[in-house]
């Protein structure tokens, strides 16, 4: 398990195991974000399976499957809903982390300044540069 923190609330992670959930729990988090689709997954890991085991450790569970290279604002919208409503930190994990640092920063779009949503996830080696154009324009239409 590689958890990266990119806010004191928000983590992203490469996929996680079953049996990383109590460690999850244990580190503080109330919330998982799932965001890799079933198709790339064996069935132990599919998402009905993950949110059977976190719930019964009393963890919060969302399925927000993100398909690389077609995020959608209903993926967007779904992740900064699952972020903001949760009691607590949250971990979200994909394959590498990059989809859930993605559908973070296009959902931080006007909530903070373009650079610090740039900045936060490229720590950890997720190039989010690329998305400067989306956040902005994002940011614009919150406004």
């Amino acid at each position: 398990m590689d958890i990266r923190q990119i806010t004191p609330s928000y983590s992203v992670s490469p996929q996680i195991d079953p049996e990383d959930l109590p460690a999850i729990k244990a580190a503080g988090f109330v919330r998982i974000i799932d965001n890799r689709p079933d198709a790339e997954i064996p069935p132990s890991h599919h998402a009905a399976a993950m949110k059977a085991a976190a719930e019964a450790l009393g963890l919060e569970f969302v399925a927000n499957p993100v398909v690389g290279g077609a995020i959608t604002m209903d993926n967007v919208t779904a992740q900064g809903s699952a972020i903001a409503g949760a009691n607590g930190p949250v971990l979200a994990y994909c394959a590498s982390g990059n989809r859930s640092s993605i559908v973070w920063a296009l959902s931080e779009a006007g909530k903070r300044p373009t650079d610090d949503i740039i900045a936060l996830p490229s720590r950890h080696g997720y190039q989010m540069e690329m998305w400067r154009d989306q956040i902005d324009t994002l940011a614009a239409q919150q406004a």
